[in-house]
């Protein structure tokens, strides 16, 4: 998925009230920018950490700014999850096969289950897989990406929606995007929210997959890598 252009690079000064950043650019203007992300975006809003910026035209909007990517550990992590940005990255992956998985199906977007809203429903003669997807922009150690980041009611609820899923005949799928570019393996963040990988860990024994794969990104875009080992 193409990144808006240009980008303008700073220095992220602060994060606070969750949904602004100060950032200093290269001419020393200290500038707010919006940032899409509702996690706690740990390791990645931190003071002094290289950032780029997007600029908007539209007068009607409050901040003309957006954070887009963080550089964290030598690698930019794509840390704008507002406007579905993870889903059409995934959805990208899946349209053009990179996801070896889940090749030859029908994708919708957007599917309502029951009370919940997952990210795609996925389907071919005989078949229909219910995708849901996460950003992952956590390492809880060396080389290894964790979600979530922040305790995640909602996450817990999608896992029981796919556990449901499965026991209703679907196929069913939690696809975790790593954006860590130094990460080799994934697991549940259980210092954080024990209870998301207690029920990870018990829905996927009862059928549900689990699919990690990195992100690829530039300063132009974020694109589906190569898949990554799950520790449960």
């Amino acid at each position: 998925m193409r990144l808006p252009a240009p980008l303008r690079e700073g220095r992220l000064l602060r994060r606070y009230q969750r949904f602004f950043t100060d950032v200093e650019l290269a001419d020393g203007t200290v500038v707010t920018a919006h940032t899409p992300n509702t996690g706690s975006m740990k390791q990645c809003a931190v003071p002094g950490h290289r950032v780029l910026i997007s600029t908007a035209d539209n007068p009607a909007r409050k901040l003309r700014y957006t954070l887009e990517l963080i550089e964290v550990a030598g690698h930019w992590v794509d840390t704008h999850t507002h406007t579905h940005r993870t889903n059409r990255v995934v959805e990208e992956g899946l349209r053009q096969g990179w996801i070896e998985e889940l090749v030859g199906y029908e994708i919708r977007p957007e599917f309502r289950y029951h009370d919940s809203r997952i990210d795609f429903r996925l389907e071919k003669p005989g078949e229909q897989v219910l995708v849901e997807a996460k950003n992952v922009t956590l390492c809880c150690a060396p080389q290894v990406a964790c979600f979530p980041d922040a305790v995640t009611t909602r996450g817990q609820k999608h896992l029981r929606e796919l556990l449901r899923a499965r026991q209703e005949g679907y196929r069913a799928v939690i696809f975790f995007l790593v954006q860590r570019g130094e990460a080799a393996f994934l697991a549940p963040a259980d210092a954080i929210d024990p209870d998301y990988g207690r029920l990870l860990r018990q829905v996927t024994a009862a059928g549900v997959e689990a699919l990690a794969y990195k992100s690829i990104v530039t300063p132009t875009e974020t694109r589906v890598g190569a898949r990554i080992p799950i520790f449960l």
